[in-house]
């Protein structure tokens, strides 16, 4: 069983969604948005460091898996990103959460099967993987989004394993 936090980091919206995970099987535990306040960027930093360590220790998440950086065409709005990307992978490593990154192209495709799916397929699919009875808001259907790739994904790789195992072991016999 895995609880698995997602983070859709952003300066002035960050979406966390957190899922559990049984197998192949996904359960929806929680999701939301931190709202920052204020103009200055060092004190929006600190929101989204304190939020985000809030967060786990509410849930107690033993993954945690986040959005990467784009290069926008702001290049301003990029490291403002990567600002508080920063900050939120801070929050985890404090908390000895070990960091998985996915593009949002793997992200769409792992949740969507289309990797240039917009926001409203992305919060579609994400209510229907989870059997939530409403629609999340946007920044949290892309936290959740990011927290069911990182599930299928480490999924995907234990399968792998096991086949290896089972290759290795029909070669040494």
């Amino acid at each position: 069983m895995s609880i698995i936090l997602g983070i859709d980091p952003g300066s002035r919206i960050t979406g966390y969604g957190v899922i559990k995970q049984v197998g192949n099987k996904f359960s929806y535990l929680g999701s939301g948005c931190i709202r920052m306040q204020g103009d200055e960027l060092g004190p929006r930093l600190d929101q989204i460091f304190n939020g985000v360590s809030e967060i786990i220790l509410q849930f107690q998440p033993n993954e945690f898996a986040i959005e990467q950086v784009f290069m926008a065409k702001n290049p301003d709005s990029a490291l403002k990103l990567g600002q508080a990307r920063g900050a939120a992978i801070v929050a985890a490593t404090q908390s000895k959460l070990r960091i998985a990154e996915y593009s949002a192209r793997q992200i769409k495709q792992s949740v969507v099967g289309k990797g240039s799916a917009d926001k409203t397929q992305v919060q579609h699919m994400v209510t229907y993987l989870l059997k939530l009875a409403s629609t999340p808001q946007a920044d949290a259907a892309d936290a959740l989004a990011v927290a069911l790739c990182h599930g299928h994904t480490h999924q995907n790789l234990l399968k792998l394993a096991g086949q290896a195992k089972k290759t290795v072991r029909g070669r040494l016999r």
